[in-house]
């Protein structure tokens, strides 16, 4: 029996050699080597284990390592896994509200929900996670991760966590029930229409429609600009995202798609339309700003509709797609990355603010706490001339441009100690001057 299913698994795979051998590379580079590789590998484990395994389980963990080799988001989702994906969430099952992703084999904090048990608990984008309930996390997929912070309803989890180069803290979440407002705002300064957009679902764009129309009412004719507020913002729903930045954009594009496979690089163009009438707008980011968010910072900026204000974003573009496997679960691979308008990579690098503000304590906090890599020992050193202006260029040991900076607590965005926010009614004001709308 096991010599049959070795043969056939061996005769799936070769089914793809033709392409595999078109690989390059050195000697037994080759994809017909490489899969006899594997065949061998799997029959000693098969064979030698010191307890059985069964051929199911190895193709799994198989399937598995091929794909968290690829990214933190990709993933095989076995049978039942995949079955449950697609009954109704179970309503005993609930989560603390925390957008997570795996980096450098690291389980790290995107953000925490606006109004979660995550973010009452004082959470903060970045946050590495190095145990739950004292079980560690460095060999968990992202799946896995997500399984193990859900639980019942009134349960509590205990997570342990390193933020800023600092110890570990210790943090006691109770899981509860919460609604995510995705859309809140409210005139701020007396003129200005602030927006606080903590995520995208189907029904974002119609809520930030009515929220804009409700605020102008009140506001009359004396508004003069836009502060749209997507700090702690991990994203969501990728058409939703492109429709709240098609309501400020009135032409160019929003967004530009890039799979694998050559043309499959699609533009997304703005329809005609401004929600804000072509007020001046400002864009508060941090590092908890990801994926869908990014993406609606870039296309304004890009479209010079914003001014960026804040701390760099997260960095996180992919677009992942779940692909069945006949009978046998599915996986989850990311198949495209979506860029900037003007073409300019997010994964890995985040958007940098077009002015840089970071709270007075978290500038603090991290001056003392920085570690630079030129500290490092045995560090190379850049011996690079630094660029005209004296800004310091690529690989450099000044990484102030590059490190991801403390992010501010989810309970203190929008708050009267939001020194981001301030600043950015500051440059608003500056903005409505020079376009002559000042109230």
């Amino acid at each position: 029996m096991s010599k049959v299913v070795t043969a056939l698994v061996l005769g799936a795979l070769l089914a793809v050699g033709p392409v595999l051998a078109q690989s390059k590379g050195g000697k037994g580079s080759g994809g017909y080597e490489q899969l006899n590789l594997f065949s061998e590998a799997y029959d000693r484990i098969r064979q030698d284990a010191v307890e059985p395994v069964g051929e199911g389980k190895l193709i799994g963990a198989a399937i598995g390592g091929m794909l968290s080799g690829l990214d933190a988001r990709s993933a095989y989702i076995n049978e039942a896994a995949y079955r449950a994906m697609q009954t109704p969430a179970n309503e005993d099952q609930v989560s603390l509200g925390l957008v997570v992703t795996i980096e450098n084999g690291q389980l790290k904090v995107i953000a925490p929900q606006d109004g979660s048990p995550a973010a009452q608990a004082g959470i903060k984008p970045g946050d590495l996670i190095y145990a739950i309930d004292k079980d560690p996390t460095y060999d968990l997929t992202l799946g896995e991760a997500e399984q193990k912070l859900r639980g019942p309803a009134g349960s509590q989890v205990e997570l342990s966590l390193r933020r800023d180069n600092r110890g570990p803290i210790e943090v006691k979440v109770k899981r509860e029930r919460y609604k995510l407002q995705m859309v809140a705002g409210r005139i701020e300064a007396g003129n200005i229409l602030y927006l606080r957009i903590a995520g995208f679902d189907p029904a974002t764009p119609a809520a930030l429609t009515s929220t804009v129309q409700d605020l102008r009412q009140r506001a009359g004719n004396k508004v003069i600009g836009f502060i749209l507020d997507l700090r702690n913002n991990p994203g969501g729903a990728f058409e939703a995202a492109v429709a709240v930045a098609d309501a400020f954009i009135d032409k160019g594009d929003i967004v530009v798609v890039k799979g694998r496979k050559p043309g499959s690089l699609k533009r997304i163009s703005a329809t005609p339309g401004d929600i804000a009438q072509g007020l001046p707008i400002v864009a508060l980011i941090n590092g908890g700003t990801a994926r869908e968010a990014e993406l609606v910072a870039a296309g304004l900026q890009d479209n010079r509709r914003a001014v960026l204000v804040g701390t760099r974003s997260f960095g996180e573009s992919s677009i992942e797609s779940v692909i069945p496997l006949q009978g046998n679960g599915a996986i989850r691979l990311t198949t495209a990355r979506f860029m900037t308008p003007s073409g300019q990579r997010i994964q890995g690098k985040g958007l940098t603010p077009d002015l840089t503000v970071m709270p007075v304590e978290l500038a603090k906090l991290r001056q003392a706490n920085r570690l630079r890599e030129a500290d490092l020992r045995g560090a190379l050193k850049n011996t690079d001339p630094a660029p005209a202006g004296g800004k310091a260029g690529p690989g450099s040991s000044d990484t102030t441009a590059s490190e991801p900076a403390p992010s501010l607590a989810t309970a203190d965005i929008g708050s009267a100690a939001d020194e981001q926010l301030s600043e950015a009614v500051d440059v608003l004001r500056g903005l409505a001057l020079v376009s002559g709308r000042a109230g």
